[in-house]
């Protein structure tokens, strides 16, 4: 028996990795995030599957659906949105499974930040300008920041920032980070991006909140700063100049 966890994507269901869903097709049992993993993706559950929404669930409830598939000899398919490696909650699920010695698999998905930057068609990270993205957030009632893992700390750096859960928190994003990437330094909101109700921002750190504002989000955003956002003027990377030299491109 083997727990396999599995990124969803973003919101649109064929965004949903092949790996994912044939897993999602092979397993008895189901257990998704029912307040942000499309329910479209259910409909590759095989028939009679036991399909479980762990949005009311304690994290003792939901170890114990594991348990029980355990006992019964049955494969789950844990599904949680975006991708796994970041936000996802896994971690500490992870544990109790090696404290019981239940097998698992990890299958990445599209995560939200790069879902956004199609949305956006902007590259996150443009020659000159940005050549790193830091995915970060702020504090909230479910976890804390470490101390260090700044706002201001990231935004020193210049990089692209993309951060994450923290819409709630919009006015302390751009008074922390104004005073380091200018008050016209693009911004992007980027609301439930891939799915049908996907909407999006765009604006500057010196307008973004009355842009919100007019427009209210509660939740499933994600909020994306830096000067790579609506870059127009920027040298082109040497990858495919003429002169460039590289292993694949032969010689005359």
């Amino acid at each position: 028996m083997t727990v396999h966890f599995i990124g969803a994507g973003p919101g649109a269901a064929d965004l949903m990795t092949l790996r994912g869903r044939d897993l999602i097709g092979r397993c008895p049992v189901c257990l998704y995030a029912g307040s942000i993993v499309p329910p479209e993706v259910l409909a590759w559950c095989p028939p009679g599957a036991r399909i479980v929404d762990t949005a009311p669930l304690s994290l003792d409830e939901i170890e114990r659906e594991y348990v029980a598939a355990d006992a019964a000899g049955q494969d789950v398919a844990r599904l949680h949105s975006g991708d796994l490696s970041i936000y996802s909650a896994v971690a500490e699920q992870i544990r109790r499974l090696e404290r019981a010695g239940i097998a698992y698999t990890l299958t990445p998905g599209v995560p939200a930040f790069a879902a956004a930057s199609a949305v956006l068609g902007r590259e996150l990270t443009v020659p000159g300008l940005a050549q790193s993205v830091i995915l970060t957030r702020v504090s909230g009632r479910a976890s804390a920041m470490p101390e260090g893992e700044t706002l201001k700390a990231f935004g020193a750096t210049g990089a692209t920032l993309a951060i994450h859960l923290a819409i709630h928190a919009l006015d302390k994003v751009v008074a922390d980070l104004t005073p380091l990437y200018g008050a016209d330094c693009p911004v992007a909101v980027v609301v439930e991006a891939t799915r049908p109700s996907e909407r999006v921002m765009r604006g500057t750190l010196g307008d973004i909140l009355a842009l919100v504002a007019a427009e209210p989000v509660e939740r499933t955003a994600l909020i994306l700063v830096g000067r790579a956002l609506a870059a127009a003027q920027f040298r082109e990377s040497a990858l495919y100049d003429a002169a460039y030299q590289r292993r694949f491109r032969g010689r005359e």
